[in-house]
């Protein structure tokens, strides 16, 4: 018994060092993906979606607050990636951890639901995971420079607002489809994959053409990801969502189709309303439907009790037991219902 016990102490601070690498490997790898685009406004180098913020999220969501450390850890190795350590890293390095961790601990206290079964958790990981937590990142991030005299005052709020913007896209884009994918079923059941299929093609190639087209049609991809997301909700609007956002980072940081002949603030900002708009369409939407259809199944389980208790009540039996609650009620890892 000595022994088994000594083992399991053993295994788990080898199991918490695994976790924690595993995450700042997955942040770095992020942060390197993100850093593939990236835009140059008012002299500070800042990208349109920050991937890392949204892998940050998820995995404490997933993993626990305790994995902390791997957030911390990734973001050192993202920053040394563009330049040598300076005296105030270690503020970068605060800010890049407290946010997520602050997103967290609001979606913890709004009971969020890893799932996005309800419109409540779609909206709060909106609100409180990527719009509230992420002032935090951008206001260390842009603030240190500020204060050593490395960018100049009016610089500050176009810095800020595209450093903020950043960090909550990446929430709003990959967080969900990190937790799809954490509570997705291997191998997939194939349903409805002709469908699937078709939205897939339709999709390579509505996308490209709406992103690079001169004629600034980016419109035509709402159709699309409302079609995602009333036949295949989270699943198919996040991916959706997904593709939509990198090739039109893509186009823009090339200065291609739409936001051809603009300056950087001017496909900064346009780039980030489109991107926005995909993402939360994306995710409300899908939340919204997801809720409805769970309503409707339970409103449908509990008219199928009625009928068989009044059947029994008719014949003179007595009604049968009542079945286990479904095992989809219950909260996921993120919160309680």
């Amino acid at each position: 018994m000595t022994a088994v016990v000594g083992t399991r102490d053993l295994r788990r601070p080898a199991g918490h060092a695994v976790r924690v690498l595993a995450v700042a490997a997955c942040y770095y790898g992020a942060g390197r993906l993100g850093l593939l685009r990236r835009l140059v406004v008012e002299g500070a180098v800042v990208t349109p979606v920050w991937p890392p913020t949204g892998v940050a999220v998820a995995a404490l969501l997933v993993l626990g607050l305790r994995c902390w450390p791997g957030i911390t850890l990734g973001a050192f190795f993202s920053v040394l990636s563009l330049s040598a350590p300076a005296p105030g890293l270690v503020v970068v390095l605060f800010g890049q951890t407290a946010a997520p961790v602050c997103a967290v601990l609001l979606l913890r206290r709004a009971r969020f639901r890893t799932d996005l079964s309800r419109l409540r958790d779609g909206l709060a990981l909106v609100f409180l995971g990527a719009l509230t937590s992420m002032l935090i990142g951008a206001t260390f991030g842009v603030g240190l420079p500020l204060l050593m005299d490395e960018l100049p005052p009016h610089a500050f709020w176009a810095a800020w607002l595209a450093w903020w913007v950043g960090d909550a896209m990446g929430v709003l884009i990959v967080t969900p489809l990190l937790l799809l994918l954490h509570r997705a079923r291997w191998p997939p059941r194939p349903v409805r994959w002709k469908e699937a299929t078709a939205l897939t093609v339709v999709a390579c190639c509505l996308v490209p053409l709406a992103t690079y087209s001169p004629a600034s049609v980016l419109f035509l991809v709402y159709p699309l990801l409302i079609w995602a997301a009333l036949r295949f909700e989270l699943a198919g609007s996040a991916l959706c969502a997904l593709l939509m956002s990198v090739l039109a980072t893509v186009a823009a940081t090339d200065g291609a189709g739409s936001f051809a002949g603009l300056s950087r603030v001017q496909v900064l900002v346009k780039l980030q309303a489109f991107n926005g708009a995909t993402a939360l369409t994306a995710l409300l939407l899908s939340a919204v439907i997801t809720e409805q259809r769970n309503t409707r199944r339970s409103v449908e389980r509990a008219c199928q009790e009625l009928v068989e208790v009044l059947e029994h009540l008719t014949a003179g039996e007595a009604p049968p037991p009542r079945p286990a609650p479904d095992t989809d009620a219950r909260p996921g890892p993120g919160g309680t219902p």
